[in-house]
């Protein structure tokens, strides 16, 4: 029988392949970035640019296709790269563009400025990060670059890399940020993976002519059932057997999840000169945008020059203290600090103090082992010296102007008798703290849990919640009486041990001890916290120079306090009482962070991409057991798949005997070997009652093995990887 001839035309690409597939693929990863930065202007000029690139590239092919390859693909490549300058020009800086199409040396600052812009925007958003110029840049270049390597891969059938590098970018926002799992983009990455695999075997010279839609279809079942089954366990996956859990904390408000979850950890540890511990701060937030709370933004100067000056002076009261403390389950790059820090020592790593709020922050540095010592002054007015203060002398935040009016409708009904702006809060806080309940489970039930306007209509209505409710209904009501107020993340002061450190007491802060509670700038004194959430710690009370008593000297000495404290609270209520028992009451911005959702998410991104692998490495089993057996059918199957896996694919028409003889002599195969394949093959074929031909698994294992030996290192990861014969049907 005449061997069918070899087709030569299948390694040849058309020009539009490479490039639609690539803009797929690329547009693909595009997608998960939408749950981490807000859809806006970025998601049009990177979907412009990724088309830029898909364009460029099918047209010069299809200019060039008369061209040696050898030629045509660095052309191709250099028309890219000047089409995607030109339209990152055009759409990020055409200000600056001479002709408004070529970049100039203003055009290569202003990206500059733009990018550094976006990192700052990064290291001090929360996700969802909002949408600017300066994101826009930054994810604008990013798959510029993204869109050119994918388009060159695949033009160059470096299938693999281009499936590698599209899941990594792809997977990035999840693993970063340790928000939900984008389940649809698990579904479509598994089909594009399937379609990029089908491309490079199609343009394979060595792969077979013809494609078996029943192992597709089936590995596509098999990556859509992994997404289904994988992805939606992986932000809620505990802690691996042997492995500690770590915290990530976060300086937003949308924590309802972590609160709910009880899993306390021993978090940090402090010994402070003071006669009770302090609260810890990490983060203000005073941007409001109608729905988040933002972490407030500022100029930034090394941890070393300090916080720069006090907010307060004489005649307010000043009492210092040291705080040493010891971050043990905490990741963050922001350094637990008591309020008002001055200076911080001990700290490994590049941090940076952001004088405005008092806050350290890093973009480098982690407070996961941090051992420092921070020295606090603290301002402590009489009751008298508050009360002929005002609440000014700071920015007030700028509310929408949609604010449901029972927000400030219920501030002024709640102040109106108040003759003084601390009075005003006082009310606000007593308010809140003997009308309302604390609950971790009725936001969810009644479907308004989160801090933004909407939602804190509904809880003055219902009137119960917890802290992010508390304290974002308290920041609202004062923002309507044009009051400068911000939100604290930090957390709440620790429980005493029996543990010393230099005959001071060692206090422990357990994880569900993050809370978030309102600070209100008075002029003259500074920001000064109050408690409005109920049930928890003691409210903000100035005692009446009057009736301080005592010398006041010294930090052991009884001074009145800014600070909200863990005391027992003065309106209790049962409700409230438990869930403060179950899960610490007033926990903040904490998401677990151990190793099982990162380890799940890049196992799940690995069985996606080997998929083509698990689904031959099953098929070969199923065959060597039957092979064991004396099945001399499914031994030859095995055989011959594994020639074409390892790219030696034989003609179609070629027997059992001569394809042995062949592999003898170009190959190296040992004839013993494959003697009793080829003699169990030919009684299977022709005999009338094929005898039992033994354990062939063992003589195909070594023609196997020599026939794997007998082609290089690339070949044999391919064939591993990537194996043809899954994409093969014979006739």
């Amino acid at each position: 029988m005449p061997e069918t001839p070899a087709r030569t035309d299948r390694t040849r690409l058309t020009p539009t392949g490479p490039g639609v597939l690539a803009a797929a693929a690329t547009l693909i990863s595009v997608w998960s970035y939408t749950g981490a930065v807000t859809p806006g202007v970025w998601t049009f000029v990177v979907c412009a640019i990724v088309i830029v690139v898909a364009v460029a590239g099918i047209l010069t092919r299809l200019a060039l296709r008369t061209v040696r390859a050898g030629i045509r693909g660095p052309v191709v490549l250099l028309v890219q790269l000047f089409a995607v300058v030109v339209a990152c020009t055009v759409l990020l800086a055409r200000e600056t563009a001479w002709m408004g199409l070529l970049p100039t040396e203003m055009t290569v600052r202003l990206i500059g400025v733009r990018l550094q812009q976006s990192a700052e925007e990064i290291m001090n958003g929360v996700v969802p990060i909002a949408a600017s110029v300066p994101m826009a840049t930054l994810l604008g270049l990013t798959f510029a670059v993204v869109a050119i390597l994918v388009d060159q891969l695949l033009a160059h059938r470096l299938v693999i890399l281009a499936v590698l590098l599209t899941s990594v970018v792809g997977v990035m926002p999840m693993l970063i940020s340790f928000g939900s799992v984008n389940l649809g983009w698990f579904l479509l990455q598994a089909v594009m993976i399937l379609m990029l695999l089908r491309f490079g075997a199609r343009h394979d010279a060595r792969a077979p002519r013809q494609t078996s839609y029943l192992v597709t279809v089936s590995t596509g079942l098999v990556a859509v059932l992994v997404a289904l089954v994988l992805a939606p366990s992986l932000p809620v996956a505990s802690a691996l057997p042997g492995t500690g859990p770590m915290l990530s904390v976060s300086a937003d408000l949308r924590l309802g999840e972590d609160l709910r979850r009880p899993e306390g950890i021993e978090a940090l540890t402090l010994v402070t000169s003071a006669a009770s511990p302090p609260y810890l701060r990490m983060a203000t937030l005073s941007r409001f945008d109608g729905d988040v709370w933002r972490p407030d933004r500022g100029d930034r100067v090394p941890l070393r020059d300090g916080f720069g000056r006090r907010d307060w002076a004489d005649p307010i009261k000043t009492v210092e203290t040291e705080v040493s403390i010891k971050v043990l389950g905490v990741s963050s790059d922001r350094l637990p600090l008591p309020y008002a820090p001055e200076r911080v020592t001990g700290v490994d790593g590049v941090w940076s103090a952001l004088q405005e709020n008092r806050t350290a922050v890093s973009g480098s540095s982690d407070a996961a082992g941090a051992d420092y010592t921070v020295q606090a002054a603290t301002p402590v007015p009489t009751l008298e010296q508050i009360r002929a203060s005002s609440a000014s002398g700071a920015p007030v935040t700028e509310l929408p102007a949609d604010l449901p009016p029972i927000i400030s409708r219920l501030a002024r009904e709640v102040t109106s008798d108040a003759g003084t702006d601390y009075d005003r809060l006082i009310a606000l806080q007593d308010w809140f703290r003997s009308e309302f309940t604390y609950s971790l489970d009725a936001p969810v039930e009644e479907g308004f849990d989160g801090t933004g306007a909407d939602a804190v209509a509904t809880f003055l209505e219902k009137r119960t919640g917890y802290c992010i409710h508390f304290a974002g209904a308290f920041a609202l009501m004062a923002d309507t009486l044009s009051m400068p107020v911000r939100i604290v993340v930090g957390y709440l002061p620790g429980s005493g041990t029996d543990q010393k450190r230099d005959d001071s007491i060692v206090y422990s802060i357990t994880s569900d001890q993050l809370h978030s509670w309102p600070e209100v700038h008075f002029e003259g004194i500074g920001w000064v916290p109050f408690e409005p959430t109920a049930t928890l710690g003691v409210p903000t009370d100035f005692i009446a120079a009057s009736s301080s008593g005592g010398s006041g000297d010294g930090p052991d000495a009884p001074t009145p306090t800014i600070t909200p404290t863990t005391g027992p609270s003065a309106t209790p209520t049962d409700e409230a009482g438990r869930n403060q028992d179950a899960g610490g009451g007033g926990t903040d911005a904490l998401q677990t962070l151990n190793p099982a959702p990162v380890t799940l998410t890049v196992l799940g991104v690995l069985v996606l991409l080997l998929l083509p692998a698990l689904v031959r490495e099953l098929r070969r089993a199923m065959r060597m057991g039957r092979a064991r057996s004396g099945d001399a059918m499914a031994a030859w199957r095995e055989l011959s798949d594994s020639l074409i896996d390892l790219g030696l694919a034989p003609p179609e028409a070629q027997t059992a005997r001569v394809r042995a003889e062949v592999l003898a002599s170009k190959r190296g195969t040992d004839p013993e070997a494959l003697a009793p394949l080829v003699a169990a093959v030919e009684r299977t074929s022709y005999a009338p009652t094929a005898p039992d031909a033994g354990d062939l698994a063992a003589p195909l294992r070594v023609v196997i093995g020599q026939l794997a030996a007998s082609v290089d290192g690339r070949q044999r990861v391919l064939a591993r990887l990537l194996p043809a014969s899954l994409f093969a049907r014979r006739r």
